[in-house]
């Protein structure tokens, strides 16, 4: 099993790249960044975590750019991976997108993984010209015409949300497939639309009996004749040799820790301090 670091990006605190080098030398295989575009004052929607229209952290207000954070972390790091927790893809032009995450897979050596979601914040999606009711059917047609960009000489896509005529597009990435994982809660509507259309399921931090939900999505993703198994990635949970030992057991693949909203080298001392940790428990 696999450990990871997302950090909440803001206009404060550590950088993503200092950020990224730092969970680098720690020994973390993956360093995640979260996506919003904007909060619009006004909602309808509620967050998943207050179940209002608060917020439960002000760097929702604050986010930056993913693709910009993470392509900030390529020139000081070399082995981790660059994953989104979550991006939201229907928010951009799918063929610019495309383009963004091809470019940042090709000068990080095949580095990305695209952790992607429905979108909680309807009335964000709705900015953006996206109906809620349809988010997932769009979010299907934008990966559906992202991998063409990225693995057809000449690409076309003809849908409900995405249309564009035969087309070259290049750099293709480096990867032969970009992995899709898809956070959110853990359902079998949610884990068909996975076994359908991704490639793994990014827990939610408050997600309960992940044992049985891993075997849900496991069983749902034969039926669908997927070869292999979903990758599964957990959120939020506490470095302690049960809880642990429990994912693990469980087919979890990847366990991801937050970092806090403070100064670089607050930040470097918590992941040290993390890493020990964990290594004592791999050890024990």
């Amino acid at each position: 099993m696999r450990y990871g670091i997302v950090l909440f990006t803001s206009d404060r605190g550590i950088s993503p790249a200092a950020a990224a080098q730092a969970a680098e030398e720690a020994g973390f295989a993956t360093f995640y960044v979260p996506e919003h575009t904007h909060i619009p004052i006004r909602r309808d929607a509620p967050h998943p975590r207050t179940g209002d229209s608060s917020l439960p952290d002000d760097r929702y207000l604050r986010t930056l750019d993913p693709w910009v954070a993470l392509a900030s972390a390529v020139p000081v790091t070399s082995t981790i991976r660059l994953a989104t927790a979550v991006a939201l893809p229907v928010e951009s032009d799918p063929i610019t997108l495309a383009k963004t995450v091809a470019t940042l897979d090709h000068l990080s050596g095949g580095r990305v993984t695209l952790g992607v979601g429905f979108g909680w914040n309807t009335d964000e999606l709705a900015d953006h010209g996206v109906p809620g009711k349809r988010r997932r059917t769009a979010l299907r047609e934008y990966l559906e015409a992202m991998r063409a960009l990225w693995t057809e000489e000449e690409a076309s896509y003809a849908g409900e949300f995405v249309e564009f005529g035969p087309s070259w597009a290049w750099p293709k990435p480096v990867q032969p497939k970009v992995p899709v994982v898809v956070g959110a809660g853990g359902t079998e509507r949610t884990f068909r639309w996975i076994a359908r259309h991704g490639d793994g399921w990014l827990t939610t931090p408050a997600e309960g009996d992940i044992t049985a939900k891993v075997a849900q999505l496991r069983e749902i993703w034969r039926e669908e004749g997927r070869e292999g198994e979903p990758e599964v990635i957990a959120l939020g949970p506490r470095p302690d040799p049960e809880g642990l030992a429990k994912l693990d057991e469980a087919g979890v693949t990847e366990v991801v820790f937050g970092l806090p909203d403070r100064s670089a080298g607050e930040v470097e001392a918590w992941l040290d301090r993390l890493a020990g940790k964990l290594g004592q428990l791999a050890g024990a």
